[in-house]
C-alpha cells in the first residue's frame, strides 16, 4: 500500500518520449529551419533525420558541414535532455567522414556514454542512407536549475 508521501514510479521511456515532443514542438531551428523530424527520444538515447536540400549546400555542392554538425547537436540535445533535466551542451567536436550530396537522407543516433553528477558524454553518429558514415560527433553536456516539462 502506497503512503501519502509516495509518488508512483514514471517509467523512464514515456518520459523521455514526453520530453523528447515537448522540446520538438517548440524547436522552430530543427523543424522549420532544418527540415528535422525527431524519429525517437530514449533515456540517454534519441534518433534525429534530415534530408539535404539545396539550401543546405555549400560553395562546393556538398553539405556545409555546419549542418552537419547542427543535426548531430540537436541530436545530443534531445539524447541528454531525455531524463527531463534541463541540460545544455559544455563542448563539442565533430568529425567529418564523408560529405552529404543534395538528397541523402542524413540521419543521427546519439547515445550516452557516460553521465555522472551534472556532467555527461554523448556520441552522435550521423550516417547517409546508404548506411555510410558521414560525421562522428562527441559532446558534453551541463545540466542546469530546471526541468523540460513541469514535474
Amino acid at each position: 500500500m502506497m503512503s501519502h508521501t509516495d509518488t508512483p514510479a514514471v517509467d523512464p521511456h514515456q518520459l523521455a518520449e514526453q520530453v523528447g515532443q515537448h522540446m520538438f514542438a517548440d524547436d522552430v531551428a530543427s523543424q522549420d529551419t532544418m527540415g528535422m523530424e525527431l524519429l525517437s527520444c530514449e533515456p540517454g538515447r534519441a534518433v534525429m533525420r534530415m534530408v539535404v536540400k539545396a539550401k543546405h549546400l555549400n560553395g562546393h555542392k556538398i553539405c556545409h558541414g555546419g549542418f552537419i554538425f547542427t543535426l548531430a547537436d540537436s541530436t545530443f540535445a534531445f539524447a541528454c535532455n531525455s531524463y527531463n533535466h534541463a541540460t545544455v551542451a559544455a563542448g563539442a567536436s565533430i568529425e567529418f567522414l564523408r560529405p552529404g550530396h543534395e538528397g541523402d537522407v542524413l540521419t543521427c543516433v546519439g547515445q550516452e556514454r557516460h553521465r555522472s553528477g551534472r556532467h555527461g558524454i554523448y556520441d552522435m553518429t550521423v550516417t547517409n542512407q546508404d548506411g555510410h558514415v558521414v560525421a562522428e560527433f562527441r559532446g558534453k553536456s551541463a545540466q542546469i536549475k530546471g526541468t523540460v516539462i513541469p514535474e
